[in-house]
């Protein structure tokens, strides 16, 4: 069997844009719209696909998720991926974020890379098989979360009321595949008010904050301060933008944390606040939580600490932590450890959620034949992957995520002017369609 993906490539890209212009940020809860209107849109649309494509589809009664399904019999082969996606600062792109755009090979728009492109491409990826007259013996099920980036109860109220697949995949990480995948705690460090700040920066736990903004009096201080220690930064009056590097909270090492160095700054500055006092001692610099525990490393790579978000008011602090802990480790001893350490400057631990790791061993049938995969129809060594990324693969026995990033290609998801590369989408889209094929046999 040859598989061409590009006699689909137009069609892919209209289907595409036409979940990409949806804005699926989480939102207030609407009848039947648990997580806003947006979302609730997404999953119809990415269902309107569906059917033309040829698939059987659902749609939960109360909003929560959808689904669709092609084939027959008694086994279930699940395909999990999501539909909302994280917030923008629209300021940020090139192109607006929910008006799609296609330049130079590359279709920009939130969504692209994380999860929207990967969902299309693998529910093309099995329409190239029945256009091959693929048999198709067992249930696929395309299951579509809706709220991924936050608390997982969509995909939680799917496994509670509907049938678990058997085996899957979630095309919501890099090939070659990821087996292992560190425990996810979200968590907030709550102290008492500040009359004498006012401070919101950032955006979401899973996220390092490109920018932080703040007023300070002493404005040639600051500035001294920011150029000794080589902060890239914006002035307007008496108002500081520090400028970071987006990146996903589970590999923070690839960006800049704006409020990191925010509370250097400000700390140098002699202001007295135990949460900007807390992030400039304890978190500054490192996103490896030296400062909390000692050197937690693995298998599955080192603990990694986030700080998402910062609020200062008179009301309260709260600074938004993202944790990854190395899948040998325990959640408990680290919680513990950062209570303690917490606990010294004046602020309290609430966990906000958790998700433990995952491990599938190399040698179960999914990674194997996955692995092959890789091996007949790409160059890429297909050693699984550890990562600090939590995936739909958690939410399901024998499941582990499966693309779409290839080795090479510029990761944007979760930052401003997210793309994906259409040659890259393609060829997603053409080891989905062998993948399903031979997790079918």
């Amino acid at each position: 069997m040859n598989i061409n993906m590009d006699k689909y490539k137009d069609d892919l890209i209209k289907d595409l844009k036409r979940l990409v212009s949806i804005n699926s940020v989480i939102d207030e809860p609407q009848t039947k719209a648990p997580f806003g209107i947006g979302i609730k849109n997404a999953v119809e649309e990415c269902l309107e696909i569906a059917k033309s494509l040829g698939y059987r589809t659902y749609m939960d009664p109360e909003g929560y998720y959808g689904y669709a399904e092609i084939g027959e019999g008694e086994s279930l082969f699940g395909i999990l991926g999501h539909l909302d996606v994280v917030p923008v600062a629209a300021d940020d792109w090139i192109y607006p974020p929910f008006e799609p755009t296609l330049v130079d090979g590359k279709l920009y728009g939130r969504g692209t890379q994380d999860d929207k492109g990967p969902i299309i491409a693998a529910m093309y990826g099995m329409k190239a098989l029945l256009d091959n007259n693929i048999k198709i013996n067992k249930r696929v099920r395309f299951i579509f979360g809706t709220d991924e980036e936050t608390l997982w109860r969509g995909i939680n109220k799917y496994m509670e009321k509907e049938e678990k697949p058997d085996f899957g995949f979630s095309p919501d990480s890099q090939f070659p595949l990821t087996n292992a995948e560190k425990g996810l705690l979200q968590l907030k460090l709550v102290g008492k008010g500040d009359s004498n700040l006012n401070i919101k920066a950032g955006n979401a736990f899973n996220a390092v904050p490109d920018k932080a903004t703040f007023t300070v009096k002493d404005i040639d201080k600051a500035k001294e301060i920011m150029n000794k220690n080589n902060f890239e930064y914006k002035i307007d009056g008496n108002t500081v933008t520090l400028l970071g590097k987006a990146a996903h909270a589970a590999k923070p090492e690839e960006g800049i944390n704006a409020i990191s160095r925010m509370a250097v700054v400000l700390n140098e500055l002699g202001i007295e606040n135990d949460s900007l006092k807390f992030i400039s001692d304890i978190i500054n610099s490192t996103c490896n939580g030296e400062n909390i525990v000692n050197n937690w490393e693995d298998v599955s790579g080192k603990l990694t600490v986030n700080v998402g978000k910062l609020e200062i008011s008179s009301l309260e602090q709260v600074v938004y932590v993202d944790v990854r802990i190395p899948v040998t480790f325990k959640k408990n001893e680290f919680v513990s450890k950062l209570t303690e350490v917490a606990l010294k400057y004046n602020l309290k631990y609430e966990e906000f959620d958790y998700l433990d790791s995952i491990y599938i061993p190399e040698d179960t049938e999914l990674v194997v034949k996955l692995r092959k995969v890789i091996e007949d129809h790409t160059d890429m060594d297909s050693t699984p992957l550890s990562s600090g990324g939590a995936t739909y693969a958690r939410a399901m026995d024998n499941c582990v995520a499966f693309g779409a990033i290839f080795e090479g290609q510029e990761k944007t998801e979760h930052q401003a002017n997210e793309y994906i590369d259409i040659c890259y989408l393609l060829k997603s889209a053409e080891i989905y369609a062998y993948a399903i094929n031979q997790l079918l046999k």
